[in-house]
């Protein structure tokens, strides 16, 4: 097939909707660039849509079930007789492979995550022609030669999509002052309950200064807070001199195996210089002053080394926020899990990351009914949520996703209301103490980074009615969050615009606080005297 761009004379409207993880938002805002580029326009409409595109998720249930209620919809309307071009993108695509349009007929291209640079070609067959081949309208990792075991990450178009990136600050989070910039894609951890390494394939790690770079041309673009995005960020290793691309810089390359982060161990990097996460945390901060805010996610608990840490305790702008999931507190069920560390790992890792940040912020991940777990496996688990002091985790029940080694051999045997009544009684528990985190902070004066107009403006998080907050102050309230990552609101001055504090960093007095939710009132200029803190939460009482 012969690269092409969409008809000529023809402007094409695309309607895109995303489900699932910041990884899949990233996607799709790389999506919209490439195709702004050839000439495509843009809908929030659907029906005034010609391309329907659906970048789907296959790490949870209920996104996937989402993306196939939409999928159903667009078959109705195609039975109706409008005419539209129907693509399903992302990870669902990549896992079911080409029997999914078999399945869903009135599906017109399927593009996975590893192909997203094709995705153009195959959105201009589907609308050429309805007699395109199968092979010209599906783009996947499983049924590829081109990027087969021996493909070398060098020769990786998607870099190339990365490098093209056109940001564009009306669809960006805070009035295009904050964007994400991908560090590592694909995973090469294999947990037994996740999808992702057959999906996005292995780990493969974008060249530093390409990711500097980045940052640079975010911060010139107006952006002040950055997140660095990647499936196991602090195993981001880099080994210069062996990639080079056709260009004679330097391409990306597959991540190293676990031997590389222990003592003794036989990554062959002898005689090369290498950028661990840490250097490359380093390096942005340094080298991109401009922006004010560095975030970071998602870190794998086993190997996040202190080095690490000690580059976050000397750089005031990289946020005190580290979300580290822990899926469980019984080593049985990690191990069943292949998470690859014990409770006692991840505790010791919560407590030297408050060694050298005591004002760090800590989220994490649990899932409840995994198979075979009982209630002491439970019981364990709500032991470490205690424990740890999580500001908020982010809690599901357990649902076997095809394609996983859990799918395949262990039975999913813990009936589901009791997967409900765990799934409730963490909820609880962890509103308890996020309740307790949260209420430290009143009194405190917090840094806020604005980010939207509230629509809550009555309720803290999780419902809870704060009841002193005036009944018409819906559209003068303001949201964002903190350096840790803890949501604030409080109420627009009189006079001011909300446009005037979106994408601002600003000084709010903590006065009350809910289980998910910091409220306050913004510092007077007269009260900002003194210097704030760049990331921290804290500025004392």
């Amino acid at each position: 097939m012969a690269e092409s761009s969409p008809p000529s004379g023809l402007s094409r409207r695309v309607f895109l909707e995303t489900f699932g993880c910041q990884m899949n938002e990233l996607d799709s805002e790389l999506v919209r660039g490439q195709l702004a580029a050839l000439g495509y326009s843009f809908t929030d409409d659907p029906h005034a849509a010609d391309v329907m595109l659906y970048n789907t998720c296959a790490v949870r249930e209920q996104a996937e079930n989402k993306a196939f209620s939409r999928v159903g919809r667009v078959g109705v309307w195609k039975e109706q007789g409008r005419k539209v071009v129907l693509g399903v993108i992302g990870c669902v695509p990549e896992r079911e492979g080409e029997a999914m349009i078999r399945k869903y007929p009135q599906i017109d291209l399927l593009c996975g995550p590893g192909e997203l640079d094709r995705l153009p070609l195959l959105i201009d067959n589907a609308l050429r022609t309805e007699a395109a081949s199968l092979a010209d309208r599906v783009a996947l990792q499983g049924n590829t030669t081109r990027r087969s075991a021996a493909y070398e990450a060098a020769q990786d178009n998607l870099e190339a999509l990365d490098l093209s990136r056109a940001f564009d600050p009306d669809r960006a989070a805070a009035g295009g002052r904050s964007a994400y910039v991908r560090i590592t894609r694909g995973c090469n951890k294999f947990c037994s309950y996740c999808v992702v390494p057959n999906t996005r394939g292995p780990e493969i790690h974008r060249p530093p200064d390409a990711i500097v770079d980045e940052c640079k041309r975010m911060a010139d673009g107006g952006v002040i807070e950055v997140t660095l995005l990647g499936q196991t960020v602090n195993h981001y290793r880099y080994v210069h001199g062996l990639s080079v691309g056709a260009d004679g810089r330097e391409a990306p390359q597959f991540g190293p195996g676990g031997g590389a982060f222990r003592a003794g161990g036989s990554e062959p990097d002898v005689g090369h210089r290498v950028t661990t996460f840490a250097d490359l945390l380093n390096r942005i901060h340094d080298e991109v002053p401009s922006i004010r805010r560095l975030r970071f996610v998602t870190s794998y608990p086993r190997d996040f080394g202190d080095d690490i840490l000690q580059v976050m305790a000397e750089c005031p702008r990289i946020c005190r926020y580290l979300h580290l999931p822990a899926q469980s507190g019984s080593n049985r069920i990690l191990k069943l899990m292949n998470r690859g560390y014990t409770v006692e790992d991840y505790l010791d890792l919560a407590r030297r990351a408050r060694r050298y940040l005591p004002d760090v912020s800590l989220a994490g991940d649990f899932i409840v009914g995994f198979s075979s777990e009982t209630e002491e496996d439970f019981e364990q688990t709500r032991q470490l949520l205690r424990q740890v002091r999580f500001k908020n985790s982010f809690i599901f029940k357990y649902s076997p996703r095809p394609g996983t080694a859990a799918f395949d051999r262990m039975p999913d045997d813990v009936p589901d209301e009791v997967k409900r009544r765990r799934n409730n009684e963490l909820l609880a528990l962890q509103a308890e103490v996020s309740a307790a985190v949260h209420g430290e902070y009143v009194g405190r004066t917090v840094e806020v980074f604005v980010e939207q107009v509230s629509e809550k403006a009555r309720k803290g998080g999780g419902g809870v009615e704060l009841g002193w907050t005036r009944p018409d102050s819906a559209e003068r309230q303001m949201s964002g969050r903190t350096g840790g990552d803890l949501i604030t609101v409080f109420d627009l001055p009189d006079g001011m615009r909300p446009e005037g504090l979106l994408g601002q960093i600003v000084p709010v007095r903590v006065e009350a606080a809910a289980p998910l939710l910091l409220v306050g009132s913004l510092l007077s200029p007269t009260e900002r005297a003194g210097p704030m803190p760049l990331s921290g939460d804290r500025t004392g009482q």
